[in-house]
């Protein structure tokens, strides 16, 4: 595996979402959440990963959104640019563009609905690998691709590319990640990508954390992996019980929904669009979310009546 900077991809890297207006990515709303992220202390960012609605979002479009988070975080923090796609041409073209944008690191979702073997899965990520030179994090979602790697799968992959150096795990295994700690070591870099277990995978040995609500309180994630980090074990745990309702939310319906919705009530977005088939937040959703905004103490007046209904455009 290359050598990293023993502080590069370590630590709290929010997915970003993507603020949509009448249907039109607001790009002035997105490099003011990407300048968010760097006032209030995180370590870096993630732009287009699932909570950003790839998915939704044609190429020149990725490409637009690392633009300006590459632009506007200056080097200040690193920039992770999510540039997976079920096609292996799109996703090479996707990361192409990304490293001639400046993006210090990919991360590549396993190719979703295909459902490969593991022996796919391999050369999949080895030939991705052998076309780029920046670092590159696989990204690891059983629950939303439908494709589960094994640990000896991704060893493989890391041994045959020593640009491969970590991936982000979205699932409640917790063996294995010391699995794969145990046979890579402490330089793969292993993201938590389930906001509920950032402490408990951090403290089994995760570089760091790709939570979603980081969006919200980003100072707090930070502070999170900033105790973990320091061996604050006790700070730790207060933080991951402060931030256990707030994590829990996010999936009340599928994200970014609810993120979207409690983004507005903060007043950090104009609108909670989301592109379909995605759809906005139900009046039942909209008060649990409250109520949890409000516990949070993150709740103040934004000057919009809660009770109108949102447009479904």
């Amino acid at each position: 595996m290359i050598k990293l900077e023993n502080r590069f991809l370590r630590g709290s890297y929010p997915p970003l979402i993507t603020p949509f207006r009448d249907g039109k990515i607001d790009f002035e709303k997105f490099t003011s959440l990407v300048e968010r992220q760097v006032q209030g202390g995180s370590h870096g960012i993630v732009v287009t990963g699932t909570t950003g609605e790839p998915s939704s979002l044609t190429v020149d479009e990725r490409s637009d959104l690392l633009k300006a988070a590459v632009e506007t975080a200056a080097r200040r923090v690193p920039v992770v640019a999510g540039t997976g796609s079920q096609s292996f041409a799109e996703t090479i073209e996707l990361t192409k563009r990304a490293v001639t944008l400046g993006a210090d690191a990919v991360l590549v979702v396993t190719p979703y609905y295909i459902k490969p073997p593991q022996r796919g899965l391999v050369q999949y990520f080895v030939s991705m690998a052998e076309r780029t030179e920046v670092p590159l994090l696989i990204y690891h979602i059983p629950g939303r691709a439908s494709v589960s790697m094994d640990v000896a799968t991704l060893v493989e992959i890391a041994g045959r590319s020593p640009n491969v150096v970590g991936v982000k795990h979205a699932s409640t295994d917790l063996e294995f990640v010391t699995e794969l700690l145990v046979r890579l070591g402490d330089e793969f870099r292993i993201f938590c990508g389930l906001e509920s277990l950032s402490l408990p995978m951090m403290a089994a040995g995760a570089a760091g954390t790709m939570n979603a609500v980081g969006n919200l309180a980003p100072t707090r994630v930070a502070a999170l992996c900033n105790a973990i980090i320091a061996g604050d074990l006790a700070t730790a745990r207060q933080l991951h019980l402060d931030l256990f309702a707030l994590n829990r939310a996010i999936f009340l319906d599928t994200n970014p929904i609810p993120l979207k919705y409690m983004m507005y009530r903060m007043g950090l977005l104009d609108s909670p669009e989301v592109r379909l088939p995605l759809a906005p937040a139900t009046e039942e959703q909209r008060k649990k979310l409250d109520a949890v905004l409000s516990n949070a103490g993150l709740l103040g007046p934004v000057g919009k009546d809660l009770l109108q209904p949102l447009s479904a455009d």
